[in-house]
């Protein structure tokens, strides 16, 4: 199933993505739902962010490539750094420049979305607390990361957590083809096989720490092949099974 977060006119709502368009719900899917009558052609609406987190919970060298490549030792455990809820937009929404930096990089990933209040959850119940996963580029001021002692400037810009287009709760996690492309110029390609840490090891790790809740979304790492973006590109994140995030670039 995937669920799509959209706009028509004043009208924000959720819907079930059909061979035939967009069937509203009810609700949202966090809640109980019920599907309606009522169809959108998906050219006549706007795709939102997926969801609206409280917190993105992200993690970094996840995989063995992207640690090679920043010179860094593999983790013995996932590190875990937070991007604002003011950071994330939708598909086809604009990654904004910020003056502050000189180089931003886009980084591919697959992304956990969680599906109701968990805490302390073993990796066999982790699943039970999966919604679904959509697309996401963690987006990163790399000179500002590589200056402060931590992450959070370098990641927290407004705009530089793209999410989208749907979540997707029928896909198998764990062998995904992953890619980023800039101006579908092919800059990352790898598989979720590859990860240090699975998807259910990370939910359960992150639910040790703090408690997660329903719309919350993880951020699952990103292989190598991270690059710079410029103002007029178009990034592009696609994962297999689950869809493509297209966003364009440009300065403040």
């Amino acid at each position: 199933m995937r669920f799509a977060r959209f706009a028509i006119g004043s009208t924000i709502g959720y819907g079930i993505v059909t061979d035939d368009g967009i069937r509203a719900m009810t609700t949202t899917p966090f809640l109980p739902w019920q599907e309606t009558d009522e169809v959108f052609d998906p050219v006549d609406v706007r795709l939102l962010a997926p969801v609206l987190p409280s917190k993105v919970v992200a993690v970094g060298l996840n995989y063995a490539d992207h640690a090679a490549e920043r010179n860094k030792p593999l983790p013995s455990e996932p590190l875990l750094f937070l991007k604002p809820s003011t950071s994330v937009i939708g598909h086809r929404e604009t990654i904004l420049l910020p003056p502050q930096s000189e180089r931003v990089d886009h980084e591919a990933e697959l992304a956990v979305v969680i599906g109701r209040a968990a805490r302390d959850l073993d990796p066999d119940e982790a699943g039970e607390a999966i919604l679904g996963y959509t697309c996401a580029n963690d987006v990163t001021a790399r000179d500002l990361q590589d200056r402060d002692v931590q992450f959070t400037r370098a990641k927290g810009f407004d705009t530089f957590c793209p999410l989208g287009p749907h979540i997707v709760t029928d896909v198998d996690p764990s062998s995904l083809e992953i890619s980023c492309l800039v101006n579908g110029a092919v800059r990352q390609s790898s598989n979720t096989k590859e990860l240090i840490f699975p998807p259910a090891v990370l939910v359960s790790y992150v639910s040790s720490v703090m408690t997660l809740l329903p719309g919350d979304v993880i951020l699952t790492g990103t292989p190598a092949g991270i690059g710079p973006l410029g103002d007029g590109d178009t990034v592009t994140v696609e994962v297999s099974g689950v869809g493509a995030l297209e966003n364009r670039v440009a300065s403040r």
